[in-house]
């Protein structure tokens, strides 16, 4: 157990979501006294916390609310010594259909843990940025300085968080630190995420519906992702920083389909469909991580190949076919 880690007071901010909860997961095996913020609904569901172990739940305060209410995240906060800000509306897709939303939750809920780490001094506040802010890719390998491109409502949003936090730590000297993944895959994603969406339709269906084909992605792994969360937390002297959580190697959306289908090994057909398709000039064509400066500053580097994620992922969601409509289209 890491003493570092053992009885901090931590928040995350989108605990139940997919890296939320690997992320709940690992600080309560490193002996972190957890509060899990998630977003209030009328059943009480927490998302995938329902998958942590048992023996974590002593270790795991869950509290509800909603990240635009200022007092409902003052008083998550409050007590915590380190904040993990993950909590966002991050479907793309949805961000047409919802932008008000979106900006609200992602810029406003954003500024809202802002003030409340300010006033309540947090030791360091790790802010959940996204590649998708980078837009298409003008060079590459996109390193940290690559201009930023809101190309949807989402990448928008998430610039203006970024921003924000880049603003609280100029102004207030607030010790942040931006964690930017770029698309993060593994077990308990949903499948709005074009991993799980082409694994759910090769296990259940005949047909692989699919957008663009011919984008690249750079996939890491959630366990390397949430190993550069931890590191940039206890990491010296990088406060303020921003980091690219990739692994520096690309894939087309569809020869990652025909990985996945020689992997699971059924014959389905791969077809692109329309709805699935971005608008053309909100198209983000390629993103491709130049990783080098977490590696030199947080000691960070991923550690499972895309073949070894892909199967842990596709043998997770062989077991959860509930979790994921393979015949309808979720955004």
């Amino acid at each position: 157990m890491s003493s570092f880690w053992s009885n901090k007071h931590v928040l995350v901010t989108g605990a139940g979501g997919f890296i939320g909860s690997h992320l709940v997961e690992a600080l309560g095996r490193e002996g972190a006294r957890v509060r899990a913020f998630v977003r209030y609904n009328s059943r009480a569901d927490t998302g995938y916390l329902g998958e942590l172990p048992p023996d974590l739940n002593g270790q795991v305060e869950v509290v509800a609310g909603d990240l635009r209410d200022g007092d409902a995240v003052r008083g998550a906060i409050k007590g915590c010594e380190m904040v993990f800000h993950l909590g966002a509306l991050i479907a793309i897709p949805y961000s047409y259909l919802h932008p008000a939303e979106v900006a609200e939750t992602n810029f406003m809920g954003t500024l809202n843990v802002l003030l409340a780490c300010r006033d309540l001094e947090v030791e360091r506040l790790v802010h959940t940025s996204t590649s998708e802010v980078y837009g298409t890719a003008l060079r590459t390998p996109i390193d940290e300085g690559h201009p930023l491109q809101g190309q949807s409502p989402y990448s928008a949003s998430k610039i203006g968080a970024d921003k924000l936090v880049e603003s609280f730590y100029c102004s207030y000297g607030l010790p942040t630190v931006t964690i930017r993944p770029f698309n993060t895959y593994g077990p308990r994603q949903s499948a709005r995420a074009v991993i799980p969406t082409i694994i759910a339709q090769t296990l259940w269906q005949n047909t692989v519906r699919l957008g663009n084909l011919n984008a690249t992605r750079d996939f890491t792994f959630v366990d390397d992702t949430v190993s550069g969360f931890l590191k940039g937390a206890q990491a010296k002297g990088v406060e303020g920083g921003t980091y690219n959580l990739g692994t520096g190697s690309e894939i087309s959306i569809g020869d990652l389909a025909e990985q996945i289908i020689k992997e699971i090994g059924r014959p389905v057909k791969i077809v692109v469909d329309p709805q699935r398709l971005r608008p053309e000039k909100s198209e983000v064509f390629q993103l491709l991580a130049d990783n080098s400066l977490a590696q030199k500053k947080l000691d960070w580097q991923p550690q499972i190949d895309l073949n070894t994620g892909l199967r842990k992922t596709i043998n997770w969601i062989e077991k959860h076919q509930e979790l994921y409509l393979s015949d309808r289209y979720q955004i």
